[in-house]
């Protein structure tokens, strides 16, 4: 039997190797029991393919396939405590008519019968079909994209951008658009749960009596989330690139504290980052490193490469005041993550270098007129580090350098410069901070440009601002880097979910900063997808 190695690295960093796996039988693929101990075999339910399928991390031969065995879903899952044999299949078109690819593999229940399946051998930059079977029981189908070859020249590379998904808040019409965009990938940037406990009076609540705290928890957190059928959809549309924000452990957490380590808590943090941490790995298609190390490179061919930083579990605590902010010690991404990026960055050797980021990286200061305010919680409060990056991405040693960021439920077009304070700073690179799925609701749209229209002074390098609910979109080429955002009429609505582009911006290669393609479209009517800009490749 192959076990796929990042599944191993991940089982044996999370302690669950060994006897923990074994259950009285091993249930195959067609059905069958081959028992493993004199225990009774278990029988299989019906229904496991609740949470649909997933891909993610493309390389140019390979992808990442995820589904998980939970007839339940929200209630531990439903599974025995076996293990059970999975077949997975890999074809070139919808109806499985031409396999290249399969094999098996096996769920089991110390991993919540979740499947991580590398799969390689396959084409560069080719699209694919996939799906898994148990019996006579066969999961829906996803489509998937592997990446450019190392050496290739893609002439185009379509994704998005997506964050911030709080289910009590609303529902992911966004996504029923976004499944129709032909991605190569979406770029999920943080906040794919929320760890709240269940309001009352919202449109759909919470699972459990409150908080997640076990692993358990946050496994039936996670199962909740995925049987949205518009997240569903997206997950089968094309290959997901994760990264981790606060909310999937805990709100606004450092490193290894909470944000208010007064606070008593029915489990101490450290184990429920742990348990975090774990199901976040299990239930999303992605690749983790030693010491449960989420931040991790990705190439398109020549054309870009993909730098995912992780900056929670290294950051040093948050700041209180501006000054403690200046200190030279505290770091968002820890030293041993930096010098990864920074020589990520030396020897991209790509025309382009993306960014994938969780917190807003450029200077905003809330308070108009005198004085200044500031969310320490991003890399305002983290100065000197974002001093001394901006300042190697002005130097000229990384091409193109674009950050693109969650977090904030807004959209940010922002220039980025070493000090936006300091009249003659240069602009090194550009900031593309997409908007919310559903975190905030339907938006006061007017309220918040009466609101902001009033720190324009104060933020002369944010070029746009924007609190509609929805996703960017953006398509690279050679030469420029042009995104649309894409808005929804309504997440409150499960039948709604019309959208449009909402503004347009470009970067152009070797011209830092960003730019409105035209004038917004602030009041245009909902339209379908949006077709290429230009010829897909």
């Amino acid at each position: 039997m192959e076990y796929p190695l990042p599944r191993r690295r991940f089982l044996a960093l999370v302690g669950s190797a060994g006897a923990g796996f074994l259950g009285p039988s091993l249930v195959t693929a067609d059905g069958r029991h081959l028992r493993v101990s004199s225990a009774r075999a278990e029988r299989l339910p019906s229904g496991m393919f609740t949470l649909g399928v997933a891909s993610g991390d493309p390389l140019p031969d390979g992808v990442v396939l995820w589904t998980r065995l939970a007839p339940r879903p929200t209630d531990g899952g439903g599974m025995p405590a076996a293990p059970v044999e999975v077949r997975w299949e890999i074809a070139t078109d919808e109806r499985f008519r031409t396999v290249v690819r399969t094999g098996t593999a096996v769920a089991h229940p110390a991993a919540a019968h979740t499947l991580h399946v590398d799969a390689r051998g396959l084409r560069p930059a080719a699209d694919y079909f996939y799906r898994f079977r148990v019996g006579n029981q066969t999961s829906p189908i996803g489509r998937t994209r592997t990446a450019p070859a190392p050496d290739a020249h893609p002439r185009r590379l379509r994704f998005a951008t997506a964050s911030c998904q709080n289910w009590q808040d609303g529902y992911y019409t966004a996504y029923r658009s976004l499944a129709t965009e032909e991605l190569d990938f979406l770029l999920f940037l943080g906040d794919y749960i929320y760890e709240a406990a269940p309001w009352p009076g919202t449109l759909r609540a919470h699972t459990g009596p409150g908080q997640p705290y076990t692993l358990e928890d946050y496994r039936n957190r996670h199962a909740q989330y995925r049987t949205d059928p518009d997240l569903a959809r997206m997950h089968a549309a094309a290959p997901w690139i994760v990264s981790l924000d606060d909310h999937d452990v805990d709100d606004n957490w450092t490193g290894d504290a909470p944000a208010d380590p007064g606070q008593r808590e029915p489990v101490r943090f450290p184990a429920r980052k742990a348990a975090a941490l774990r199901a976040f790995a299990e239930h999303l298609p992605m690749r983790v490193g030693p010491g449960h190390r989420l931040y991790r490179r990705l190439r398109f061919g020549d054309l870009a490469t993909l730098h995912v930083l992780d900056t929670r579990q290294y950051r040093s605590p948050h700041p209180r005041t501006v000054e403690e902010a200046e200190e030279p010690w505290r770091t968002m991404t820890g030293l041993t993550q930096e010098r990864w990026l920074v020589d990520g960055l030396a020897g991209a050797g790509s025309r382009w270098n993306l960014l994938a980021n969780q917190v807003l990286w450029a200077s905003a200061d809330s308070r108009a007129g005198p004085g200044e305010r500031y969310s320490f919680d991003s890399w305002d409060g983290y100065r000197v580090q974002r001093r001394r990056l901006l300042e190697y991405l002005g130097s000229g040693a990384a091409r193109n350098p674009v950050v693109l960021t969650g977090d904030t439920h807004a959209t940010w077009v922002n220039d980025l410069k070493p000090d936006a304070r300091t009249d003659g700073s240069p602009v090194v690179g550009a900031e593309l901070a997409g908007t919310s799925i559903t975190s905030g609701g339907d938006p006061d749209v007017e309220g918040f440009r009466r609101e902001h229209d009033s720190l324009r002074a104060e933020n002369p390098h944010c070029k746009y601002l924007d609190n509609r609910r929805g996703y960017l979109l953006g398509e690279l080429s050679a030469t420029a880097l042009q995104v649309r955002l894409r808005v929804v009429d309504t997440v409150l609505d499960p039948a709604g979910g019309a959208v449009r582009t909402g503004a347009r911006f470009v970067v152009q290669s070797d011209r830092p900063g960003a730019a409105l393609d035209g004038p917004p479209d602030l009041t245009g009517a909902p339209g379908g997808a949006a077709p290429p800009i230009g010829p897909r490749r």
